[in-house]
């Protein structure tokens, strides 16, 4: 079993990609670097709550929706 981290990177990961974005183009709309994105996929970094809000706003779901894949993983 992987760490929620990771988890969490993947379906961020995941939704990133059915949106259409590239890192670069999601780091770009949240105004953060795209190796932090990278990081946050990778599951290297956690996200706070704010960044989880502006990621998940910039793909166009509710950080909840991410959350809540994530957990069901």
């Amino acid at each position: 079993m992987e760490n929620f981290e990771v988890t969490l990177g993947r379906v961020i990961a995941t939704k990133r990609k059915q949106a259409g974005l590239t890192q670069e183009a999601l780091a770009y709309r949240c105004k953060l670097h795209p190796t932090y994105i990278s990081q946050l996929e990778r599951g290297v970094k956690s996200p706070t709550v704010r960044v989880l809000m502006l990621v998940s706003g910039a793909i166009g779901i509710r950080a909840s929706e991410i959350l809540r894949e994530a957990e069901d993983l």
